[in-house]
């Protein structure tokens, strides 16, 4: 055998997992950037999120309290409604929420065409109704032309506004963050305390629940196994959609992509600082108590997790006309 081959295929052998054993043998996978195939319908739904007609004030969209500017959330406790109502939960991130099981806390909706109707009628939210909803679309031109252009017939229903909405939402993934590039074989893209962190994270049994591509938001569980979480938050979890008493206080586990960005955690938006969050975790649903070394090297590694934010402009929406029913400003009701 050539020597310098031999050379080459030891160097090979000792030089660790190539690029798709590290990806095969990890538990979090990579997101992969999204392919458009209806950019028309896609564009649309990026208008409808960002459109305030869709309330009754006119004053609140999707964008309102999924803020793309954000991590895709609005940095609450729990966010602000129609006529300054305060929600009861706190509003989770629409950054890759196509890779969720379900959506919301309670997974009480299948997937975001499902999802992107309860705001718009809930009293608490955007507190119009979806009929008075598709009239303003309805009476606006250049809404009727693109729906008209995209979904034929009488295009404008709530399941084409929807459907809309939700293509644009699936276009909102965070590829390309430092733990990706690390996943995919760039040894340099994370530092040593930041892989320490993954280690921790994966020994002390954090990725049981948080692992795949989203790292979370495929499972429900119970917050507080091993000690009882303790809030005045009402939210009562997945008991609301199954009416199992198993179920109470089972919420869809968020995803960890972006955290950094997405404070205050929890559904009750109770901590605003991921160090304390990473503690309570470690306590409360494994029964670890974290040295604050090891706190800090996790709390680094998931702010690697950390991806190309969507690349948006704000859409210039579609002018009113003289028929547009007029909204009722909230603050003054």
């Amino acid at each position: 055998m050539n020597a310098k081959f031999l050379c080459l295929v030891l160097a090979a052998s000792i030089s660790g997992p190539t690029l798709a054993d590290r990806i095969a043998q990890e538990p979090v996978k990579p997101i992969e950037p999204v392919k458009v195939d209806e950019p028309a319908k896609v564009e649309l739904g990026k208008k409808l999120f960002f459109d305030p007609r869709l309330s009754r004030s006119g004053f609140i969209s999707c964008n309102s309290c999924h803020n793309l500017s954000m991590g895709g959330s609005d940095n609450l406790p729990t966010s602000i409604g129609h006529n300054w109502q305060k929600g009861p939960i706190n509003s989770p991130t629409v950054l890759n929420s196509s890779l969720n099981v379900a959506q919301f806390w309670d997974g009480r909706a299948a997937n975001l065409q499902e999802q992107a109707a309860g705001p718009i009628s809930n009293p608490m939210e955007m507190a119009f109704t979806h009929a008075l909803a598709i009239d303003v679309l309805r009476s606006i031109p250049a809404y009727r032309e693109e729906f008209a252009a995209i979904y034929g017939d009488d295009p404008i229903s709530l399941d084409n506004v929807t459907d809309a909405i939700a293509a644009f939402e699936e276009t909102l993934v965070t590829p390309n963050s430092r733990f990706d590039q690390w996943l995919k074989g760039d040894d340099k893209a994370i530092t040593e305390q930041e892989l320490a962190g993954y280690q921790t994270f994966k020994e002390v049994g954090c990725v049981a629940c948080h692992y795949g591509p989203a790292l979370g938001g495929t499972s429900f569980q119970r917050m507080g196994i091993v000690e009882p979480y303790v809030t005045d938050n009402p939210a009562e979890g997945r008991v609301a959609v199954t009416g199992k008493d198993a179920d109470r206080f089972s919420f869809k586990v968020p995803t960890l992509r972006n955290v950094e960005l997405t404070y205050p955690y929890f559904h009750d938006g109770a901590y605003w600082n991921l160090e304390e969050a990473v503690d309570v975790m470690a306590r409360l649903q494994l029964g670890r108590k974290l040295e604050d070394k090891d706190i800090a090297n996790m709390t680094a590694f998931l702010k690697t997790l950390t991806g190309d934010q969507p690349d948006f402009a704000i859409p210039q929406l579609p002018p009113s006309t003289a028929e547009t029913p007029r909204p009722v400003p909230f603050a003054t009701e």
